[in-house]
């Protein structure tokens, strides 16, 4: 793991509360990247993310699901118009939270989901409340991810399990410039540390689940930068970014950034699934 002093959970949700809009406007519905199979667009490769997620981890039609870090409802509303299955979404930001919970009861589904604005890193459920855990590039934002995991996995029913996606530090040994490139991420991006894939693996067994596949989709979401970039030389976002916030503006001028440390291996993006063993 990598880890970057400087990060604040309030400098998350601040962000997160005021430039929500911003990405919304630049990226979609789905604040994560998409992953391409060919030149498919951008909301395309966005929702095939999702499905390969919900693939690999088997998630049955009509689960009880925790969407941690849901944003602005993308993956809960999925779910449950797609999948019929009942979300529950939380989020830092109070402003995604009502923007999920709208768009929810817009959709049609807002029967199925409820959406909470709660840190994922003090949430408190009961044991067995859900069957599967969701998460889509949340916990990069995470001060302490494997006592979250740890956490989360009483929160699972047995044969249930969780399904990630995450941007992860690059395989160890890390050379310093892999360090550098890591730590600017981190700090543009705003993530406490990134983990590898070794360690989400050791922490989910730790957790007592069992991993199962793990899948490096880098070179199918690199795209997610570029097509980023093309927008906003195209649209003068950067001016826009100012309103939202010096974070926001940092954000959007370093996809350079994010774009180089995958294709120079110092980051990896992947799923990773595991399973809560039966009794």
């Amino acid at each position: 793991m990598i880890s970057y002093d400087g990060i604040s959970k309030s400098r998350i949700r601040t962000h997160y509360d005021i430039a929500t809009l911003f990405y919304r406007l630049l990226w979609g519905v789905h604040i994560h990247h998409g992953l391409w199979n060919e030149n498919e667009s951008s909301q395309q490769a966005q929702r095939q993310l999702i499905e390969h997620l919900l693939q690999e981890s088997g998630i049955p039609r009509g689960a009880s699901v925790i969407d941690v870090g849901c944003g602005m409802g993308g993956s809960s509303i999925h779910l449950a118009r797609q999948h019929d299955c009942h979300v529950t979404g939380i989020t830092l930001s109070g402003m995604q939270r009502r923007w999920a919970g709208a768009t929810a009861r817009l959709r049609g589904v807002g029967a199925q989901t409820r959406f909470f604005r709660q840190d994922a890193e003090t949430a408190d459920f009961a044991g067995e409340s859900f069957d599967y855990l969701w998460s889509i590039e949340c916990t990069e934002h995470f001060f302490d991810k494997k006592a979250f995991l740890q956490r989360a996995a009483n929160w699972l029913r047995p044969g249930g399990g969780v399904a990630l996606c995450i941007w992860l530090a690059g395989d160890e040994p890390h050379s310093d410039e892999d360090i550098l490139q890591v730590k600017a991420v981190c700090d543009a991006f705003l993530c406490p540390s990134l983990g590898t894939t070794e360690d989400y693996a050791t922490w989910l067994r730790d957790a007592g689940l069992e991993v199962g596949n793990i899948c490096d989709l880098t070179p199918r979401i690199t795209r997610t930068w570029e097509i980023c970039r093309q927008r906003v030389e195209r649209t003068g976002a950067t001016k826009l970014a100012r309103l939202f916030g010096r974070d926001a503006v940092k954000f959007i001028d370093n996809f350079d950034l994010i774009l180089n440390a995958y294709q120079s291996g110092a980051m990896k993006y992947a799923s990773i699934v595991a399973t809560k063993p039966t009794l």
